[in-house]
Parts: structure tokens; C-alpha cells; sequence
């Protein structure tokens, strides 16, 4: 492991002027995914800034009736918290299906975001990878992908986001909230993501020594009635195969609203805009869920040996709005 320095921030300001400038440092949360990186050779800082003293480590309303979630926030803590239990149940257990106890314990909500993907190829400093080394190919293409994207990928990139938080935080319309030496701004989920393309060590739309301060969760009638299914090749912990987490409000038998969200099938939480459009006033049963999961999935573009996720993912589809459906009218 190369040598770091090593600073503790205490406020929001002094750590993003820790920063400020300085491409060879990282902040430093739970460093679950940073270290284990460093470990590898992957990640190489110069300097680390730990973040975990700053005031972000509280979930409180917003004004509007939704939820402000500081980005220090320990998994554990969210996925306890009494309030994202009863309105967001879909993303209690995300969080819930993420990781070991031990791992929710250190990890925060912020470095959750910022996961990088498990692809073995990226992973590997001694193999070419053009998400770790721009330009050097990737070999996963011709090579090990049966855990890869089949939506949204590139010629460049077919390496899948981990994260179980992040897609749901994608079907609940979440913003992300950040600090700049310039100022305060804010993102909403589908936007922080970039699509993978050309550039797939590009991977989101923070500006240059960013810092994530939170997230919030808008208030929707759909978001009480939300789920989180996870897929893995074992019961233990393990990353997912394909997941969704759905929202779903139905009324008079009709969907009222729906919010979709896929994971571990794309470079980032990929939000099932075509097939919400397909069930958006359409009657709750499983044939119109099955017609709105064939439309989404009709843009997936499988590699030899992940085919299987498009079938996969279909009938998680069906299986989880038609739970949804049946608690609606409970």
C-alpha cells in the first residue's frame, strides 16, 4: 500500500478546503470500498480526509413533508430508523439486504453512493481495464460476464454498480445534496450517475473535490407502499444478480403511480422509465406488469453469458408489483 497523509475535518467548509485543489486525496467515511481498494493498488490517495466528525449523521423531515438523510449516516442507522421503516420500507431493506451487520455498522450513506463497481477485471491492477486505466480495453466483453450489464453498457464498459441503496433511492426520486469550494448544490439521482459511453471512468456528476452532504427523499403516497427484491448466487452476503425496488399506489384497482428501479444490470441504478410509462393508468395485474417489463427490458443487450438477467429480471418484476398490488388493497 502507498504511504497517505492522513487529516480529520470537524465542519463541512473545512473539509472541502482539505480538499480543495488536490486531485491525489479522497474523503474518508466508513472506507469500506476506499480501503479495501487502496489495499489492491486500485485506489492510490496521497492523503485521506476524515469526515466521520462532521454534523451530517441525522435523518429529519424536510419542510415538505420528506426526509433530509446526512451523508454520515451509518447503514445500520438508516435501515433502523423509525421513519424510513414506515415511509420508505423499500429502502430499509435495501440497506438491510447490502452487506454484513458488521459492514452497515462503518459504512455511510454517502460512500454508499460513491461504491465502486466489483467487476474482477477492475478490480485486478494487472488486468486492462478501462474504468481503472482509460483507454486499455475491457476485457470482460470477451471474457468472465455472467454478472454484468445488459442494459445501458457500452463497447467501452459492461461493469454493473453494486450499490442495493442506491436503486432504491432511484425508485424514490432522491436528490443528492454535495458541497463545492464555490458553494452549495444539488443533484437528483438520475442525474449523478453518468451513462457509461466513452468515458466509463467517469462515473458521476460531482464536480472536482465535492463533498456529499446528504440526500432527501421526497414525499409520495407511492413511497409507503415500496419494495426491495435482491437476487444473489447465495443466501449469505453477497452482491446482487439483479434486484428492483418498486413504489407502488394503486387505486380503483388502476395504477395510480408507480416508481421502478433495476439494479445490478446497468453502470448505475437504472430507473425503469418505459416501463412506469406502460403501467401509468393501466389496471394492477400481472399481465400488465409482465407487458411493462418486456417493454423496459426490450432495450437490454445481453453478452453471451448474462442473458439470463433479462428473464431474471422480468419475473422479479412481476413478483414484486404483484405483492405491491395486493397490500394496496388490503
Amino acid at each position: 500500500m502507498r504511504e497517505f497523509g492522513y487529516q480529520r475535518a470537524y465542519d463541512v467548509s473545512g473539509a472541502v478546503a482539505l480538499l480543495d485543489g488536490d486531485g491525489e486525496a479522497r474523503f474518508l467515511g466508513g472506507g469500506t470500498n476506499l480501503v479495501d481498494l487502496m489495499k489492491t493498488g486500485v485506489e492510490r490517495p496521497a492523503r485521506l480526509v476524515d469526515i466521520r466528525e462532521l454534523p451530517l449523521n441525522r435523518v429529519e423531515p424536510t419542510e415538505d413533508g420528506g426526509l433530509r438523510i446526512g451523508a454520515t449516516v451509518t447503514n445500520s442507522d438508516l435501515a433502523a430508523h423509525p421513519e424510513v421503516r414506515r415511509r420508505y420500507p423499500a429502502l430499509a431493506q435495501a440497506v438491510l439486504a447490502g452487506a454484513s451487520g458488521q459492514l452497515r455498522n462503518m459504512a455511510t450513506v454517502g460512500g454508499n453512493l460513491l461504491q465502486r463497481t466489483r467487476c474482477g477485471y477492475f478490480a485486478d491492477v494487472d488486468s486492462p481495464c478501462n474504468k481503472r486505466d482509460p483507454g486499455s480495453g475491457c476485457p470482460a466483453i470477451t471474457g468472465e460476464h455472467h454478472n454484468h450489464a445488459v442494459l445501458g453498457a457500452s463497447g467501452h464498459c459492461v461493469a454493473t454498480h453494486p450499490s442495493d441503496m442506491g436503486v432504491a433511492l432511484a425508485a424514490l426520486d432522491a436528490g443528492v445534496s454535495y458541497e463545492t469550494a464555490a458553494g452549495a448544490g444539488e443533484s437528483a439521482l438520475g442525474d449523478f450517475y453518468l451513462p457509461v459511453g466513452e468515458t466509463p471512468h467517469l462515473e458521476t456528476a460531482l464536480p472536482p473535490g465535492a463533498l456529499i452532504t446528504g440526500v432527501t427523499l421526497p414525499a409520495t403516497a407511492a413511497a409507503a407502499n415500496s419494495r426491495y427484491r435482491k437476487v444473489r448466487e447465495r443466501a449469505s452476503y453477497a452482491f446482487a444478480i439483479g434486484s428492483v425496488a418498486a413504489a407502488l399506489d394503486v387505486r380503483d384497482g388502476h395504477v395510480h403511480d408507480v416508481r421502478l428501479a433495476f439494479g445490478a444490470v446497468a453502470s448505475r441504478p437504472w430507473r425503469a422509465r418505459t416501463a412506469e410509462r406502460v403501467l401509468t393508468g393501466a389496471k394492477a395485474d400481472a399481465e400488465n406488469f409482465a407487458a411493462a417489463a418486456d417493454a423496459e427490458l426490450a432495450a437490454a443487450r445481453p453478452l453471451p453469458r448474462n442473458g439470463y438477467k433479462v428473464t431474471l429480471m422480468r419475473n422479479l418484476v412481476v413478483a414484486v408489483l404483484s405483492e405491491l398490488a395486493e397490500e394496496a388493497t388490503r
